[in-house]
């Protein structure tokens, strides 16, 4: 094939940027389950759309179980739960524009306990030598990086879970890791910006060093422990933070 026979790069749509601007209200909770929209009209005048173009954003937001459209009732906001479907995950994987709602908070915390009180376990019992020095050069980067400097701390930290991740020498969990980069970054990068490099920091890191150790003990019981009550402290900090915005 010849190299230079690509297509043309794809431009966000109009549509596409109203569905995501939409999906940003829902996912972060701005919109409530059963609020209904406003007349398509108003709405669309609202966001300076046409109004097929608003009407085509909700059409997929319907498919994506996010919204139902309701023939001269206009649309409302679906009860994900029960009307979701696997095509709203990219856009939950893909949200990074702030807080998530609640549900979808619990949810996903939920999920990264289990998942990566298993991957540290299985580290713990299948790391190799050289995924042993790996994690160590990185724990040794973190010790040299600036408290202050959210950015860096906050890629520092999803590199640590990815390496952790790795070692379980399950090719699927690191792939699952990677997925939720963008959602688990905003999280992190919101509880790194918040604690503005103060002793938080040093408990994060002193975690991390505790699970490094127990990896490199082959301890994995001890390793599942510890990767727990690290994300445990994470997701405490970020709960009262959360509690504290709405007061």
């Amino acid at each position: 094939m010849d190299p230079l026979q690509i297509s043309p790069l794809a431009v966000q749509s109009l549509k596409e940027a109203c569905a995501r601007k939409l999906e940003g209200f829902i996912l972060s909770g701005e919109l409530k389950i059963g609020e209904r929209l406003p007349a398509e009209r108003a709405l669309a005048q609202r966001l300076g759309l046409s109004r097929p173009v608003l009407h085509e954003a909700l059409v997929d937001l319907a498919g994506k179980g996010l919204v139902v459209i309701e023939p001269r009732r206009g649309a409302r906001i679906a009860d994900f739960r029960t009307s979701g479907s696997l095509a709203l995950l990219p856009s939950l994987l893909a949200y990074q524009e702030g807080a998530l709602d609640p549900v979808f908070l619990n949810s996903l915390m939920e999920m990264r306990l289990v998942l990566e009180m298993e991957t540290a376990r299985l580290a713990a019992e299948r790391r190799t030598l050289e995924q042993m020095e790996r994690l160590q050069a990185h724990l040794r980067r973190e010790a040299a990086a600036d408290w202050g400097d959210a950015q860096t701390l906050t890629a520092l930290d999803f590199e640590f879970h990815l390496l952790v991740a790795i070692a379980s020498n399950n090719v699927l969990y690191p792939m699952i890791l990677n997925s939720f980069e963008k959602v688990y970054t905003n999280l992190t990068g919101r509880f790194f910006t918040g604690v503005r490099g103060g002793a938080a920091v040093g408990e994060v890191w002193a975690f991390h060093a505790q699970l490094g150790q127990a990896v490199q003990e082959q301890n994995s019981p001890r390793a599942a422990e510890i990767m727990a009550a690290m994300l445990r402290h994470g997701e405490a900090y970020l709960r009262t933070a959360g509690a504290a915005a709405q007061d």
